[in-house]
């Protein structure tokens, strides 16, 4: 008579590799978050240095970033200068707003008297200028 073999039972099991390799890449992508490899949107700036900087207070507030080259955003979005009285106005909403001029230190003041210009001219009053402590 003739015997035939018994297929052998398969166990489940856990493959372990697989997760390893999940686990690696989100560390990865997590400290590249964390150190800013990552470029982030906006223009990079580097501001001037002021021994008698201040922190501001949590307000409603609009950041105006002055880079090289004459680009002018508004919270991270390009603005002509022409516009930026309207571009603000719009943000306002009928609150106080708080500009907070971020300029590069290479730029030229007469382009930051400009812009401060077009602010005054569009009706705001509180205009500050970001600086860093040295």
């Amino acid at each position: 008579m003739r015997s035939w073999d018994e297929p052998k039972k398969r166990k489940a099991r856990v493959e372990i590799i697989p997760m390893i390799d999940v686990m690696m890449f989100l560390l990865v992508f997590f400290v590249l978050i964390s150190l800013n490899v990552i470029p982030a949107l906006g223009l990079k700036t580097h501001l001037p240095g002021s021994s008698t900087s201040q922190d501001l207070k949590p307000q409603k507030k609009a950041i105006v970033t002055l880079g090289l080259h004459d680009i002018v955003q508004v919270d991270g979005v390009d603005t002509p200068l022409a516009d930026l009285a309207a571009r603000l106005n719009q943000l306002k909403d009928g609150e106080k707003l708080n500009v907070i001029v971020n300029s590069d230190r290479g730029v030229e003041v007469q382009r930051l008297v400009d812009v401060m210009d077009k602010l005054k001219q569009g009706g705001f009053d509180s205009i500050s200028i970001a600086t860093r402590k040295p």
